[in-house]
């Protein structure tokens, strides 16, 4: 296979450690320029092809959002990013509609996440220019249009379709994946719950595509990801002017999934306030734009997933009864990785399959660590794990000393996520060394209790959820 050429990333940020700690997380996978200010980004994207731009959100002189603004006049093909430690609304809608930002990222970050965006993004722009040169080619030949749109949508259905939820001969995720697939031709709501990173989002498209509705839209948003007034936009649309920000109308997820799918990823992040809104639109089969004085009707079949127990949240009154049983036609429990350790090694020589560098394996050594840890994270969790393997190894085989510290030392049974972490033999005995060790393990435990949810955590152990998020990254558990 033919090696492709590293696109190019500039990052843009005024502190030079910041810089420094990005080049190096990216440089081994991009050809990599830093900026110190938005003037020294302009210039450079001058002199130098750049494909993909990461910014700083607040710096000297100017904003993240205004810097990307003139470069999306400039170069319209770029990929746009923000890196911020900061959530202010205001911003999140300026860059989305002034500056097209693709992604709005957080600090502190996760270097194998903000690789796997940039490496997402990568991927958008190069399918950005296949997409023109494509419509190019078949401006002068609709036929042919139509031919490679047929084969595009077949191509969509095979990638999303069931055994894209890798799984063993014996493997309780069968069950799950049959019931799924006798529902799909039905036209019912459906509520897909399980924890963070167990495939919720890959079951929701594969219903999809085995559904009627395969031809037309499949639309994600998540509801976990944005405050209620944006998330009403999002999802509702907005007119020009409804809003500081609202330069020009937009519209809805909703409308862009008429007669498709809308999936909305952790339904259970909503406030009581923003469901009534939701409740009504599903209802009534219309949704009202902000701004706007008349609704539009929409016909959409809804997939919700949580890794919440919404029963419970019904009980305690922090979610609506009567939108629980309006999502809730048909409900499907997803089982965690640690319900079905013989999944595990499917999922994994999948994963070094379509790495990059294929045949490549683990040692029976590193197997064994991945079938005794109790995978808080998941699929996730198992994905970074690989990723890391395969970025530290040299030789075919992958031992155990690649994979994370806190796999080398956990020792819980699969069906045990609560278990006990034992330390290993070579582990350092200084007292900061065993404090941390101890304190992996309470948060390990507190992760298997809630599913992975990181705000129920925070509020157990007593910490803020940027807190927990630093501590999840420093003790390598993020």
């Amino acid at each position: 296979m033919t090696q492709r050429a590293p696109l190019s990333v500039l990052i843009v940020d005024d502190e030079a450690r910041s810089l420094e700690t990005l080049r190096r997380t990216l440089e081994d996978h991009f050809t990599v320029f830093t900026a110190a200010c938005a003037e020294d980004g302009l210039a450079l994207m001058q002199s130098e092809c750049v494909q993909i731009v990461v910014s700083d959100q607040r710096m000297p002189g100017t904003s993240g959002v205004a810097f990307l603004r003139g470069v999306r006049a400039q170069w319209p093909d770029t990929v746009r990013l923000i890196l911020s430690g900061y959530t202010d609304a205001q911003d999140i809608i300026a860059g989305i509609n002034d500056a097209g930002i693709w992604q709005y990222l957080l600090k502190p970050w996760h270097p194998d996440q903000l690789l796997l965006t940039l490496q997402s993004a990568a991927e958008l722009w190069r399918l950005q220019q296949e997409n023109q040169r494509l419509t190019l080619e078949l401006r002068a030949s609709p036929e042919n249009l139509s031919l490679r749109v047929a084969n595009l949508r077949q191509k969509a259905k095979r990638l999303a379709g069931f055994d894209r939820l890798t799984r063993a001969a014996d493997s309780p995720l069968n069950a799950v994946c049959a019931m799924a697939e006798k529902i799909a031709a039905h036209d019912l709501s459906v509520l897909i719950t399980g924890e963070s990173g167990t495939g919720k989002e890959l079951l929701a498209r594969a219903i999809h595509y085995a559904s009627a509705r395969a031809e037309q839209p499949f639309v994600v948003e998540n509801c976990g990801a944005m405050p209620d007034t944006l998330l009403e936009s999002e999802l509702f649309g907005h007119k020009r002017g409804a809003f500081t920000g609202a330069v020009e109308s937009r519209i809805g997820l909703f409308q862009q999934a008429d007669g498709g799918t809308l999936f909305l990823d952790e339904i259970g992040e909503t406030s009581p306030a923003f469901q009534v809104k939701l409740l009504r639109a599903l209802q009534e089969g219309e949704v009202r734009p902000v701004g706007s004085p008349r609704p539009v009707s929409v016909n959409v079949r809804l997939i919700a997933a949580t890794n919440r127990d919404l029963e419970s949240e019904v009980a305690a009154g922090r979610f609506r009864e009567d939108l629980y049983y309006r999502i809730a036609g048909m409900t499907i429990n997803l089982p965690a990785l640690r319900q079905r350790p013989q999944d595990i090694v499917p999922i994994v020589e999948q994963m070094l399959k379509k790495s990059p560098l294929a045949g490549r394996q683990l040692s029976a050594e590193a197997v064994q660590c991945l079938r005794r840890h109790a995978w808080p994270g998941n699929v996730r969790e198992l994905q970074n794990e690989i990723q890391r393997a395969l970025a530290l190894g040299d030789g075919p085989v992958l031992g155990a000393e690649l994979l994370s510290p806190r796999l080398r030392q956990t020792s819980p049974m699969a069906g045990n996520p609560a278990g006990p972490v034992a330390v290993a033999d070579d582990e350092s005995g200084l007292l900061r060394h065993q404090l941390e060790r101890v304190e992996a393990q309470l948060i390990h435990a507190s992760m298997a209790r809630h599913r992975g949810n990181k705000t129920r955590v925070a509020e157990e152990l007593g910490l803020t959820r940027v807190g927990l998020r630093m501590k999840l990254v420093r003790l390598g558990l993020g």
